[in-house]
């Protein structure tokens, strides 16, 4: 069987059997493709010739390119994962990466922003115009739902239920999220004065941009880059920080990590402990700091 033909099996067991988001399938994808595209160049033309050798040699060709320990352990990763699935399914007979190992990158503490720089942040949409009213319903909805940049775009206003103060996030596997008081405003502000002005009344999309069509990452990335300028942080401000901060914020204020990782939609535990982490240490720092005789 040819490698392009049992990349789209696994791109289909992802989707299928797995239940992966699109942006894993994307990843996992695009590293098995930049993999195979590396055999060819070394004269090899299908998987099954693959031997942990050219895994390893091609570990190291990445190192050599530059890049970063975390990004050559995320490909390995995925040839490690994709090798497991063709074997199993029998469409190799031997797994070539079973002796790989990964070494785990040392994670990063992630980057969170205070009580005070939210405020300073969401308060910068100015409710003048549509764009102002679609902006800060934008910025509301990410703190107080945790949601990723790509499943905000992907919000359907059917997703969206202001009565009970709820959202439905489709990406994967079906989450409901809570939203405060505040949050349920902006987007009925939003609902009922700007996005009428915005869009046409077939567009689904719950934010649009000011063609009336579904918001791009891009477009909301460098909404989040002109408000920080404006705003005068001392850092750049990213859409994963505001992610961050509400993990981070709702720890502080006692959630628990099972509830978290749910509303998060995180498949493992650990990475929603990362937060957790992140809040003890920023305590301990505090302590450091503060404590007359620490």
């Amino acid at each position: 069987m040819l490698n392009i033909e049992l990349i789209d099996r696994y791109e289909h067991y992802l989707s299928k059997v797995r239940n992966a988001s699109e942006n894993t399938i994307s990843a996992y994808s695009r590293d098995i493709k930049k993999f195979a595209a590396y055999l060819q160049t070394e004269g090899k033309h299908h998987f099954s010739e693959v031997t942990d050798v050219e895994i390893r040699l091609y570990a190291l060709r990445l190192t050599d390119g530059g890049f970063s320990p975390a990004t050559v352990s995320r490909h390995i990763a995925s040839i490690k994962t994709f090798f497991c699935y063709i074997t199993e399914d029998g469409l190799i007979r031997k797994n070539p990466a079973h002796s790989i190992s990964t070494v785990a990158p040392p994670k990063k503490s992630p980057r969170i922003l205070s009580g005070a720089e939210i405020v300073r942040l969401l308060e910068q949409p100015a409710l003048t115009d549509p764009k102002g009213y679609r902006n800060r319903a934008m910025l509301e909805t990410m703190y107080a739902t945790g949601i990723r940049v790509s499943e905000l775009i992907a919000l359907d206003v059917s997703d969206i239920n202001l009565e009970l103060g709820l959202i439905t996030c489709r990406n994967g596997k079906v989450r409901i999220i809570p939203i405060y008081d505040a949050a349920v405003r902006a987007l009925g502000s939003y609902l009922k004065l700007s996005r009428p002005l915005l869009t046409t009344p077939d567009e689904t999309a719950l934010f649009v941009n000011k063609s009336g069509f579904r918001m791009t990452r891009q477009g909301f990335w460098k909404i989040i880059k002109s408000y920080s300028e404006s705003a005068q942080f001392d850092r750049d401000i990213t859409p994963q920080m505001l992610r961050n901060s509400f993990a981070a914020h709702l720890i502080e204020n006692g959630a628990d990590l099972r509830s978290l990782q749910k509303m998060l939609g995180h498949a493992d535990i650990s990475s929603t402990q990362v937060y957790a982490r992140a809040v003890r240490n920023q305590l301990k720092d505090v302590y450091q700091k503060a404590h007359p005789r620490a």
